[in-house]
C-alpha cells in the first residue's frame, strides 16, 4: 500500500496496519527530507551511529535520541540555535532526485521549481508561549500550512461543525498555534469563521457584539477568557441564543469548567451546550480534539492523526515506551513536515490513561486516542511551608478540584514570599469570585476544607473579588493566556520541581474520565 494510504485511510486503519504504514513514511521522512536537510539531527544521527536505514518501523524510534525545548533554546555561542533544526534544502541535491527530473520534463523545470520552492521555503511562524523558558519560533512552508489546514479541518469535522454553520474563534490573536489552527480550520471546511483576536483585540465587550450580530452556533477560545465573555453576558442580561459548541485550547479544561460554560449558556437562552477540548504544542504545529459530548459524561478522549505524526507515550524516568492505556509522557515525531522539525520531542506533558486504538464510542473512528487528562510536568511546584520541610504541589490536581467547586467562579492562586524575603516561608493566597449566590463565609469555609484534605494547603489568606476584579488578575485582554496561578515569589525563592509525575503528593478525588 503507497504512503498516501495512510492519509487516504487516516481515520478508518487499526493498530497495526497503521503503524506499518507509518514505519514506511518514516523511513522516507528521515532518508529524504530530514538528514540531508537538517543540521541538528545529521549530527545527531552521526553521533549516535545511525542511519536512515535503522529506522524503518514505529519502534525503531526508540533508536533516535530524544529532543526537548533545552535543545531549541538559544545560547550565547549559538544565539539562532532552533535554525538548526530547520529543514534547508540543498537545490543540487534536490534537483538530482529522479522524481523531480521527470517532473522536469514532463510540466517543464520553472513549474518544478515553483513547486520545490512552495514545499521548502518558510513563509510563515508560531512561536512558543515562553511562559515557563525563553520562546521559540518554528517555522512553516506552505507545506506545513496545508497540513495545518488539514488538521484544523480535522477538528471541525471530528466536532461535527457544518459549512452551514458559523464559528466565532476568540483566540488571541498572534503568532500563536490555537489561533491559526482555527483559521485555517474555518477555511478548510468552508466554514464562515469571524477571528475577533480574543480579548487584546475586541475586549469582552466587543466579542459580546460579536456573538450576537454573527449568532454563531461554534464558539472557540480559552477556557478562562470564555468564562468572563459569557459571565460579562450573564452581568448585562443578554440573550446568546443558538450556540451547540464551545471548543476550547491552549490551557487545561477541568471537568467543572465544562459543566460551568455549559451551565452559563444555558442561562444566556442555549441549553445543551457541548464543551470539547483541544490539545496541541507549537512544536508539532497541530492539534488535536475531542468528539462533542455532554458535560458530565467522560470525555472520548484527543483524536490523532497518524499520517501527520507518531504520538509515542514513554515512562519519564526511564525513557522507555509504555503499553498501550498506561499513562506517561507525549513524545512526538512528525512524518510529514517541512520548516522546523523536532524528532522524538519530549513535550513535558503527561497523558494520564495513555494510548487506546479502540474505535472512538462517539464517532466510530480507530484512530489513537490520547485518554485522561493532560497535565504539565513543570506545574509540580515545590513550596516551603515549613522551616524544614518542604511540600511538592501539584497545580494540575488543584487547578480541577477549584473547577469542580459548586459556587466558586473566577479563581487565581497567587504564590508569595513571605516579608517578600527570598528566604522566609512560601505563601498562597486564592483570589476567588462568587457565584451562583454562595455566601462568602460558607465558600470560604469549602475551599478552605478542600485545601486541607485533598492537598494538605492552608492558603494564608482567601480575598473575595468582584467579576471586574477578577479580569484585571486574569490581565483579560493583556496577556497572551489569562493568568490563573502566578508567582510572585523573588527569584531567589522560585522553583519548579521536575521530579517524576509518581512523586507527587495524595492527588484530589478524581473525576470521571474515559
Amino acid at each position: 500500500m503507497p504512503t498516501s494510504a495512510l492519509s487516504k485511510h487516516w481515520d478508518r486503519l487499526a493498530r497495526e496496519p497503521a503503524r506499518a504504514l507509518q514505519g514506511r513514511q518514516l523511513h522516507g521522512f528521515l532518508r529524504d527530507a530530514v538528514l540531508p536537510f537538517s543540521a541538528h539531527y545529521r549530527r545527531v544521527f552521526a553521533e549516535a551511529g545511525l542511519t536512515a536505514d535503522d529506522i524503518r518501523s514505529v519502534d525503531d524510534l526508540r533508536k533516535i535520541p530524544f529532543s526537548s525545548k533545552t535543545d531549541l533554546l538559544p545560547t550565547p555561542e549559538e544565539p539562532r540555535r532552533s535554525l538548526n533544526f530547520a529543514l534547508i534544502p540543498d537545490a543540487k541535491v534536490l534537483s538530482k532526485r529522479p522524481g523531480v527530473i521527470a517532473r522536469a520534463l514532463l510540466t517543464g523545470r520553472a513549474k518544478v521549481k515553483d513547486e520545490l520552492d512552495r514545499e521548502w521555503r518558510p513563509t510563515f511562524m508560531t512561536a512558543t508561549t515562553g511562559r515557563s523558558t525563553d520562546s521559540v519560533s518554528f517555522l512553516y512552508t506552505q507545506h506545513d500550512l496545508n497540513n495545518l489546514a488539514v488538521g484544523g479541518g480535522r477538528i471541525a469535522e471530528i466536532a461535527r461543525v457544518t459549512r452551514d454553520e458559523r464559528m466565532l474563534n476568540m483566540f488571541p490573536f498572534a503568532p500563536h498555534l490555537a489561533f491559526w489552527c482555527m483559521h485555517y480550520a474555518g477555511l478548510n471546511r468552508n466554514t464562515f469563521a469571524l477571528s475577533t483576536g480574543g480579548g487584546k483585540c475586541m475586549g469582552t465587550e466587543g466579542n459580546i457584539k460579536a456573538i450576537l450580530k454573527l449568532k454563531p452556533q461554534v464558539l472557540v477560545a480559552m477556557p478562562t477568557f470564555i468564562y468572563h465573555v459569557l459571565q460579562q453576558a450573564i452581568d448585562e442580561n443578554v440573550r446568546l441564543e443558538g450556540v451547540r459548541l464551545i471548543c476550547l485550547g491552549g490551557e487545561k479544561v477541568p471537568d467543572g469548567m465544562r459543566r460551568k460554560l455549559s451551565a452559563m449558556c444555558a442561562q444566556l437562552g442555549s441549553p445543551n451546550v457541548e464543551v470539547i477540548a483541544t490539545y496541541g504544542f507549537t512544536e508539532a504545529k497541530l492539534a488535536f480534539t475531542e468528539c462533542p459530548f455532554t458535560p458530565g459524561k467522560p470525555p472520548t478522549g484527543y483524536h490523532l492523526y497518524p499520517d501527520m505524526g507518531i504520538v509515542e507515550v514513554i515512562n519519564p524516568e526511564t525513557g522507555e515506551p509504555v503499553p498501550d492505556g498506561t499513562g506517561g509522557e507525549i513524545v512526538w515525531t512528525p512524518i510529514n513536515a517541512r520548516g522546523t522539525v523536532v524528532l522524538r520531542y519530549r513535550t513535558g506533558d503527561h497523558i494520564e490513561n495513555g494510548i487506546t486504538w479502540s474505535a472512538c464510542p462517539c464517532c466510530g473512528r480507530t484512530l489513537p486516542r490520547l485518554m485522561g487528562r493532560i497535565s504539565r510536568v513543570s506545574d509540580f511546584r515545590a513550596m516551603r511551608f515549613q522551616k524544614v520541610k518542604g511540600t511538592i504541589v501539584d497545580f494540575n490536581e488543584l487547578e480541577h478540584a477549584l473547577d469542580d467547586v459548586h459556587g466558586l467562579g473566577a479563581w487565581q492562586i497567587e504564590l508569595r514570599k513571605a516579608h517578600d524575603d527570598p528566604l522566609d516561608l512560601d505563601e498562597i493566597v486564592l483570589h476567588v469570585a462568587r457565584m451562583d449566590d454562595m455566601a462568602e463565609p460558607a465558600l470560604e469555609r469549602h475551599l478552605r476544607e478542600l485545601l486541607q484534605a485533598s492537598f494538605e494547603l492552608r492558603p494564608n489568606r482567601i480575598t473575595f473579588h468582584t467579576t471586574e476584579e477578577m479580569k484585571v488578575l486574569h490581565q483579560v485582554g493583556i496577556a497572551l493566556k489569562e493568568q490563573k496561578v502566578v508567582d510572585h515569589r523573588p527569584k531567589a525563592g522560585a522553583h519548579v520541581d521536575v521530579r517524576p509525575l509518581n512523586m507527587a503528593p495524595a492527588r484530589a478525588p478524581q473525576e470521571a474520565n474515559a
